[in-house]
């Protein structure tokens, strides 16, 4: 064992130290820097590949997505094609939903309806993210007027209720159209992605590696696009897929009511508003239903898989 010296440097205070030369260095105190280096997103997918919940929403979503591209691999039967000698017929070989009111067999409508949901979804997410993420981004990284100016216009659009301020605009926009339909969802729930973008990239552009790119001399603008947003983009990617899922409900919802896609474009929203008379006597409302319902839980269970990769402190929790 080393002999211990006295500290003496701290008038007062009585220290023993082992001198350097004599102290052995064990295992423990090693770094191993063989490995190669992990990012944020390297470990999320780490996490995310033993995440039972991400691989079922994965599937799910895969399955919704060959359905939406490829409907005619599942039936080759013509989903506005209706006769009057099938109103209400129950289920036969090659039908296997049975026929609703119409006539119109419903397992083809199903499928087909996944198409106009999904899509809506995904645009109505898209200008979602683009509108808010990059108002929020701007107002959080420059601050000052913008930042006040943003705020005080993402305040008044939180305070119209989107369901109704849609069905007004669609009212007016008759006869309305898919790309209607994803412009008045988008322009009602923006300021949603400008406050956590806005809080992200905040939070990012304190962070040391930002200030070292400013004595670097990176430009603001630079520093924004190769620093800060990649840095920020975590919470609005899971953000934008949570509300896609909620996109879906919101025009299934309108199609209900009858203020959404028009009847020549085949959707659950639409399917299920045609069924609702029929509940106690058919079970036809429940297939576009039940399709609807484990297409927004997959992106609902997506995001929540994603949050918590991303979210070190959620995981612990």
């Amino acid at each position: 064992m080393p002999e211990l010296e006295k500290d003496v440097s701290r008038p007062g205070q009585e220290y023993y130290v082992a001198p350097p030369d004599e102290v052995e260095v064990l295992a423990t105190d090693r770094v191993d820097a063989s490995g190669e280096p992990t990012s944020i997103w390297g470990d999320a997918w780490r996490q995310l590949r033993r995440n039972p919940i991400f691989l079922v929403a994965v599937l799910l979503i895969v399955a919704v997505t060959v359905v939406v591209l490829w409907p005619g691999l599942f039936t080759d039967q013509d989903p506005r094609r209706c006769l009057g000698d099938d109103i209400m017929a129950p289920p036969r070989p090659g039908h296997p939903f049975g026929f609703d009111r119409q006539g119109c067999d419903v397992y083809t409508r199903t499928l087909y309806g996944a198409r106009a949901s999904v899509l809506v979804g995904l645009g109505a997410a898209a200008l979602f993210v683009l509108i808010g993420g990059t108002l929020g981004a701007l107002a959080g990284f420059f601050g000052g007027v913008l930042d006040e100016i943003v705020s005080r216009i993402a305040e008044i659009f939180y305070a119209i209720p989107m369901v109704l301020a849609a069905i007004v605009l669609l009212q007016m926009l008759r006869p309305a159209t898919m790309w209607n339909v994803v412009l008045v969802l988008a322009s009602f729930t923006w300021p949603q992605a400008a406050r956590i973008a806005r809080g992200a990239v905040i939070e990012a552009k304190n962070s040391e590696y930002v200030t070292a790119a400013k004595a670097l001399g990176v430009s603001r603008t630079g520093t924004l696009v190769r620093h800060v947003l990649p840095n920020a983009a975590g919470p609005l990617i899971v953000v934008s897929t949570i509300w896609l899922g909620v996109f879906i409900v919101a025009e299934a919802t309108l199609s209900y009511l009858g203020v959404g896609l028009p009847p020549d474009i085949v959707s659950w929203g639409g399917d299920i508003a045609r069924a609702k008379n029929d509940l106690r006597t058919s079970p036809i409302l429940f297939y576009p239903a039940a399709a609807l319902a484990i297409t927004v839980l997959s992106f609902i269970m997506l995001g929540d898989a994603v949050r918590d990769a991303l979210d070190p402190k959620a995981r612990k929790r």
